[in-house]
């Protein structure tokens, strides 16, 4: 059983990447405040998990090679196919989809339209629920922020009285774990336990035809996708991850929201021994070397592959000086491999990891 653990710092110099609608508490009707979360401390700007994964979806939609899943809608209710065989997206992302037991003739017509260009879900199984084995956590800024900006404009091409409006933005150093549960990529459980009911009778048909085989994992009947279609799958959210892209407000506050810093390993369990690597001091974000040394000894059993950290140079300099002089002293390293460069260069070298040969016994 391993893990892919990772940790992700985007620098936004000025950004409003995620945000909450109506700003409650501005002094204008036309008001939008960005997320955050109050503390005593200040206010901590945040990214929700959820918008992250949509940023994932979307760039991995236009990627070689990736199959993402179609999106159905019954009036309030939407879903993917929830084919997980056939799509990556289904794979790695989750679902959840049940079969509809409404009488309305509106929406048995609907039903029927969708079933027929979907694959539907057998009415004796009744839904079929797939956990995600991509987990994200929710990016949120070191440092809190005392004060947000707020950000004053109008409409300048109406006429008459100006049409205002206002809206909030920040400059933060936003973090987030992200872990990718490799024994589950591409393992498809049979059982009738919530988000393990991954496959019905025709979804088991249609891993058959895509080369899965049956399998017990973690003492539960499974179908598994071969080893090269898992690792790939994986490999390809990872390189992903390097170069992410998306956010709020990109017209407005332009923001390259591709790791600034990225560490990536595989570790035999689900937890994230690097979180606190990258953390606030004295009001600002600092490299923790004592922090990265413990992790590197307490967790030196269950490191099951060498640390890749992406720091992109021209980014808390000082900080990333900190790191090349503890790699100068190996008794520090605890036996670890620690490999540094471009995070973008780092996704690809831990992704080239992941497909090859010898990583086999981390999808176990």
């Amino acid at each position: 059983m391993s893990h892919v653990t990772a940790v992700m710092v985007i620098g936004t110099p000025a950004s409003a990447l995620n945000n909450a609608g109506k700003d409650e508490e501005a002094r204008t009707e036309n008001a939008v405040a960005v997320k955050f979360i109050r503390t005593p401390e200040g206010r901590y700007p945040y990214v929700s998990a959820q918008a992250v994964r949509y940023w994932l979806r979307t760039m991995l939609a236009t990627t070689p090679g990736w199959s993402s899943s179609p999106v159905f809608r019954e009036s309030k209710v939407a879903y993917t196919d929830a084919e997980p065989t056939r799509y990556a997206e289904d794979d790695l992302f989750g679902y959840m989809r049940a079969a509809s037991k409404s009488k309305d003739e509106k929406k048995a017509a609907k039903r029927a339209e969708i079933a027929a260009a979907s694959t539907p879900v057998d009415e004796a199984v009744g839904e079929v629920t797939r956990v995600s084995p991509l987990r994200v956590g929710t990016l949120v800024a070191i440092v809190p922020s005392r004060r947000m900006v707020q950000d004053f404009g109008t409409m300048a091409r109406a006429d008459g009285d100006p049409v205002p409006h206002e809206h909030q933005f920040y400059r933060a150093h936003l973090k987030a774990p992200v872990a990718v549960d490799l024994t589950c990529a591409g393992t498809f459980f049979v059982s009738q336990r919530v988000g393990f009911k991954n496959l019905d009778s025709a979804r088991v048909e249609s891993a058959k035809k895509e080369g899965a085989t049956e399998a017990k994992v973690r003492g539960l009947n499974a179908w598994r996708l071969p080893l090269s279609k898992r690792q790939n799958r994986v490999a390809t959210v990872l390189r992903a991850l390097g170069k992410l892209e998306g956010g709020a407000k990109q017209t407005l506050h332009l923001t390259d929201t591709a790791p600034s810093i990225l560490m990536l390993a595989v570790c035999k369990s689900g937890n994230q021994p690097f979180l606190r690597v990258i953390g606030e001091g004295d009001e600002a974000t600092v490299f923790r070397d004592d922090v990265l040394e413990e992790a590197l000894r307490v967790f030196k059993d269950d490191l099951q592959s060498d640390l890749y950290i992406g720091w992109a140079k021209g980014f808390l300099d000082a900080e990333r000086k900190k790191l090349e002089d503890m790699l100068t002293k190996p008794e520090r390293l605890h036996g670890r491999t620690v490999h540094v460069g471009h995070p973008r260069e780092m996704a690809e070298a831990f992704a080239r990891a992941l497909e090859a040969e010898g990583s086999a016994p981390w999808f176990e």
